[in-house]
C-alpha cells in the first residue's frame, strides 16, 4: 500500500490557489479512477482503493500547510507505513510552470508543509515537486503562492493533472521513469505527433507516378563475344 498525499489548505479560499496544486492532482487521480467517497480521517480527508494493481489511500490533510506533518504522520502509523510508502504532491517554486520531478528524501528548500512533514515522519519519503514557477523575488513568493492560477495558465495546469492521473498506477508502483513518461506525453507531446509521415521513397504520396526505375548497366564482354565481332568484321 501506498499513501499518496497532496499538499494544500482547506476550504474554498484557497481551492484555486498555486499551493493548491497538491490537492488538484488527488482530486483528478480520485475521479478518474473511480476512488471516493472522500472520508474526514486523520486530521484530514481520505480516498482509497485501487489504481490498476496497486492499493492507495489518498490523504489531502485538513490541518493548514504549516502543520500538514501531524495529518500525514498519523496516517502513517494507523496504516503501519513507513517513511519510503508514503508520497507527497506539492508545488514547487523553483521549476518551470508545468514541469514535474520525482524525488526520493532530501531536504525540504524551505517549503512549510514539507517542513512540517520532516519534523513528524523524516525526510525518507518521496515527493512529486508540481512547477508553478517563481515569482521573481522572495518578498513576493507568499502573496504568488496564495494566489489563483491565471486563465493563462488553465491548459498546462489541466495537461499536468491528466498526465498525473494517467500514470497515477505506476507512481504507486515505483516506477518513476514510466510515470514521468506519462506526463510528459500529455504536457511535451512529440513535435510531429499526429502528423501525416512526410512520403518518401518507401512511401511515396498516394497518386504519385512511381519513380523511374534506373536503366540497367551495359554488361562488359566476355572474351567470347569481343572475338566473334572481330570475325563478323573482317568476313
Amino acid at each position: 500500500m501506498k499513501l499518496i498525499v497532496g499538499l494544500g489548505n482547506p476550504g474554498a479560499k484557497y481551492a484555486a490557489n498555486r499551493h493548491n496544486i497538491g490537492f488538484m492532482a488527488l482530486d483528478r487521480m480520485a475521479e478518474d479512477h473511480g476512488l471516493g467517497p472522500w472520508k474526514a480521517r486523520f486530521q484530514g480527508l481520505t480516498a482509497e482503493g485501487r489504481i490498476g494493481a496497486a492499493r492507495v489511500v489518498l490523504l489531502k490533510p485538513q490541518t493548514f500547510m504549516n502543520l500538514s506533518g501531524q495529518s500525514v504522520g498519523e496516517a502513517m502509523r494507523y496504516l503501519k507505513l513507513t517513511p519510503a510508502d508514503v508520497i507527497v504532491l506539492h508545488d514547487e517554486l523553483d521549476l518551470a510552470p508545468g514541469k514535474c520531478r520525482l524525488k526520493q528524501g532530501g531536504g525540504h528548500a524551505g517549503h512549510n508543509g514539507l517542513r512540517s512533514i520532516h519534523q513528524h515522519v523524516g525526510e525518507a519519503y518521496g515527493r512529486v515537486r508540481l512547477g508553478i514557477g517563481h515569482p521573481g523575488h522572495k518578498d513576493k513568493v507568499a502573496p504568488y503562492v496564495l494566489s489563483d492560477f491565471a486563465k493563462a495558465e488553465q491548459d498546462w495546469l489541466d495537461d499536468l493533472m491528466r498526465g498525473i492521473s494517467d500514470g497515477a498506477e505506476a507512481l504507486a508502483l515505483g516506477d518513476g521513469p514510466r510515470f514521468l513518461n506519462a506526463v510528459a506525453s500529455r504536457t511535451a507531446p512529440p513535435r510531429n505527433a499526429g502528423r501525416p509521415e512526410a512520403p518518401s521513397a518507401k512511401h511515396p504520396r498516394p497518386g504519385a507516378a512511381p519513380a523511374a526505375k534506373p536503366a540497367p548497366a551495359d554488361r562488359p564482354q566476355s572474351l567470347s563475344d569481343r572475338l566473334r565481332a572481330l570475325t563478323e568484321r573482317f568476313r
